[in-house]
């Protein structure tokens, strides 16, 4: 992309006083509802820049996007017309740097291109052609001019100039007379900077990029409680795992290569309607109760229950995360227990029922007697300030991302401007929504600021249901990153209930491959399945009790599904394509329980600048294997023919045409992960 001054046409009028335009330009994109919120995306990320723009009569035209970085500097970069019927005009940019971007689309007159079509019609035709060449002439005069002053490389002089003294060079015949103007040389010298006339600009749009993490990482999340949580009837039942002792799992989650370490939330717990096992409102001694439910007299949401540790063991948690290049992921539940020092202190902050007491959180038949929402009616301001300065607490202590507890709950006003204020102040603290609720809901958390979303890809399972969902969400790139669970410390689905091991396999392939951004729940890889009756969620669910693991143990006779998780996330970083949302595209499969699709990006979207292409084969049902004929799109995967791939979960390599037969099986094959070997390898 080259370098520019400010464009003269950025001092016109735009928006809805501009009018049309002399040249109209519709539909730019990416704006997110007619630009009442900015786009967004990731460093690095391509980015899809498109347009509709047309004018009358056939001369020719171009368009421009001006691309405004966060220091003001203006680069611009030609669209190309991928689709003339219809108008659509397209390119992809790279933002290399975060913070507030801007673009704007520009569409011209293209000057030269009009003159060269006319000369190639009537110069062999004989017609007018004193007059082509006069005005051939003329249009090159005014590139001179511009390289005179300085507007374009002086380097482009010695092209023009010769190609000006053959059109006035009467000794010569007319087709040799315009061949220097039409030659290669200029050509590519009036592509890469075209004499523009009658220039409309559509915008400026905005374009936040966030840092990479935002689009592409791996969450690991587990209850630092149960790390090294213990039974001991000589000392009276139950001592609970510490914030010490949870750091030693650090190095088993950078191991497995992941990126964040989620910890649930470890402020203390109240007693008052504390929750027994199973979600019983019968406690036992020793029974630890949700973390969820938020304060007790040691404090609120800035404190540490004692049993964790301290403060200072907390900073040492996190010091330990980054020596393993891990950063760490804090749950913020925006709730309080009875005995949360909010409830004392501010009152005011809950709903206060006719009878004096303060009403408990209900999803009816759901009763959460332990946890009283929070109410942003009576002092908005004064609980927005108490929130804030709580987050902005653990992000200095080194907390990078906070996955928020059911945000749908709360005011999207409340959102809007938090994450403002956060993305001026902190604008490396990644927000991640765990809002299953409403799509319109869902979406507008993203528009206002989320980084990132929980999804749900839990519940979609057939290829049909996959390939619509994921162009949905492609849909929603803009403005909504989704990350892909297939299982949380809340949910277990029927399917991963019955599946067992090739459930679980199967679905944490299609989590890691399908989206750039996944998570597992600790106990993931020991293929925890076992439900409790008439629920989607585990038995002796841990947010209300300790469970320790045995991962060493399940790892050495061969019954954890660790090396498996290593081995995707490993995948993952050695293949940009995969770290991509927008690029996937579907293919068919004779089977209607197999689900193909693949992710391609060419050397121009790559750090290495090579091609990178993947195929993903993969059934979509635990209980069923197959063989099927599948038919793949060449053109998606940049190939012709036959072409070599190489599966990267086993290390096979086969020569592909497109239609090869596979033979996959939910225990020994649930699916091809492969990559398409180029011929420069």
């Amino acid at each position: 992309m080259a370098s520019l001054p400010p464009s003269s046409a950025a001092s016109q009028p735009t928006g809805l006083d501009a009018g049309i335009g002399r040249i109209p330009v519709m539909a730019a994109g990416p704006v997110v509802d007619a630009g009442r919120f900015p786009a967004s995306c990731a460093e690095g990320e391509s980015v899809r820049i498109t347009a509709n723009a047309f004018r009358e009569g056939h001369d020719a035209m171009g368009v421009q996007v001006v691309l405004r970085d966060p220091e003001g500097n203006e680069t611009r970069q030609s669209l190309a017309s991928t689709n003339p019927g219809l108008d659509l005009w397209e390119t992809r940019i790279r933002p290399r740097a975060t913070g507030h971007w801007q673009f704007t689309i520009e569409a011209f007159g293209d000057v030269y291109a009009t003159w060269a079509h006319v000369a190639e019609v009537k110069i062999p035709a004989e017609i007018d052609v004193d007059l082509v060449i006069a005005e051939g002439a003329e249009v090159l005069g005014r590139v001179l001019a511009e390289i005179e002053d300085g507007e374009r490389p002086a380097s482009d002089g010695p092209v023009v100039r010769a190609a000006i003294d053959a059109l006035r060079n009467h000794s010569l015949s007319p087709s040799a007379r315009v061949a220097p103007a039409l030659a290669a040389d200029l050509r590519a010298i009036l592509a890469a900077r075209p004499l523009r006339e009658g220039v409309t600009p559509d915008g400026p749009h905005e374009l936040v990029v966030h840092r990479r993490l935002a689009l592409f990482g791996s969450w690991y999340e587990f209850f630092p409680r149960s790390i090294g949580a213990r039974f001991s009837a000589e000392e009276g039942g139950w001592r609970s795992g510490t914030l010490r002792s949870a750091a030693g799992e650090l190095d088993r989650v950078a191991a497995m290569g992941f990126d964040v370490a989620y910890l649930t939330p470890i402020h203390p717990i109240g007693e008052t309607f504390r929750k027994g096992r199973n979600n019983t409102l019968e406690t036992r001694p020793g029974d630890p109760g949700s973390p969820y439910a938020i304060g007790g007299t040691e404090g609120g949401h800035d404190a540490i229950h004692p049993e964790l540790g301290t403060m200072e063991d907390f900073e040492a948690f996190v010091g330990r995360a980054h020596e393993l290049g891990l950063e760490v992921a804090l749950d913020v539940a925006l709730q309080c227990s009875p005995d949360h020092p909010w409830v004392r202190e501010h009152p005011e902050w809950f709903v206060v029922r006719p009878d004096g007491t303060i009403a408990y959180a209900e999803n009816p038949p759901k009763k959460y007697q332990d946890i009283y929402p929070l109410s942003f009616d009576t002092d908005y301001e004064g609980l927005y300030a108490a929130i804030r300065d709580v987050l902005e607490g653990w992000v200095e202590r080194g907390v990078t991302l906070f996955r928020i507890d059911n945000p749908h709950t709360k005011p999207v006003r409340f959102w809007q401007e938090l994450l403002a204020e956060f993305d001026e102040k902190h604008p490396e603290v990644i927000f991640l929504a765990e809002a299953f609720t409403r799509p319109t809901m869902m979406r507008t958390l993203g528009k206002v600021g989320f980084h990132q979303s929980y999804t749900y890809f839990t519940w979609r399972h057939t290829p049909e249901e996959l390939e619509e969902y994921l162009l949905e969400l492609v849909d929603s790139a803009p403005y909504m990153t989704p990350s892909f669970w297939p299982t949380t410390h809340d949910i277990l689905t029927p399917f991963m209930s019955q599946g067992g091991r090739p459930a679980f396999r199967l679905r944490a392939i299609l989590a890691a491959t399908l989206v750039p951004t996944w998570g597992v729940y600790s106990g993931y890889e020991l293929v925890e399945d076992v439900p409790r009756p008439g629920a989607e969620e585990q038995i002796d669910n841990e947010k209300y009790e300790y469970r320790p693991r045995d991962f060493a143990g399940a790892l050495q006779c061969g019954q954890s599904l660790e090396p498996l998780l290593t081995q995707l996330n490993l995948i993952r970083r050695e293949h940009p394509a995969l770290q991509t949302l927008t690029e996937i595209v579907f293919h068919e499969a004779d089977d209607p329980q197999v689900v193909v699709f693949s992710k391609h990006l060419p050397g121009s979207q790559t750090d290495s600048g090579r091609a990178d292409t993947v195929i993903v084969v993969s059934l979509t049902r635990y209980d069923q294997g197959t063989g099927s004929t599948i038919h793949l799109d060449t053109g998606a995967l940049d190939v012709e023919g036959s072409f070599e791939v190489e599966d990267l979960l086993t290390g096979e390599r086969f020569t592909w045409d497109e239609s090869p037969f596979v033979i996959l099986s939910p225990t020994d094959r649930p699916a091809h992960v492969l990559r398409v070997v180029r011929s420069e390898e």
